[in-house]
């Protein structure tokens, strides 16, 4: 059931405790940490406490929580002093989402061209 807890799912697994990650912040509702596999000097993951397949579906569902995942972009963004950066939501394996829990990646430290891919 969306918003619950998926026993199957790592970042769940994250916000719970279960499995570790470099947490760089946390909220009420979100859990910010690196990324394993960064694509950029810094790449921090944002995710809500919530479970939801993707951004979309969070949205429509709980939008002040999805609001509160793009003020927590921003505010890794300041804390790692990034005067650029790129906020990303992928919805589907066609684009790269290979964890289906809604999240944003916060990428800068680098330059980055347009359009990405």
């Amino acid at each position: 059931m969306s918003g619950e807890p998926q026993d199957d799912c790592l970042f769940c697994k994250i916000v719970e405790g279960h499995i570790p990650a470099t947490i760089v912040r946390e909220t009420v509702t979100t859990v910010a940490f690196r990324d394993i596999n960064p694509q950029a000097p810094t790449h921090v993951l944002v995710i809500p406490r919530v479970h939801y397949p993707d951004a979309a579906s969070l949205a429509a569902a709980e939008p002040t929580i999805a609001a509160d995942i793009l003020r927590e972009a921003g505010e890794v963004a300041a804390e790692e002093k990034l005067d650029s950066y790129r906020v990303v939501f992928n919805k589907g394996t066609g684009v790269g989402q290979t964890v289906f829990h809604a999240h944003a990646h916060v990428m800068g430290g680098r330059g980055m061209l347009w359009p990405p891919g």
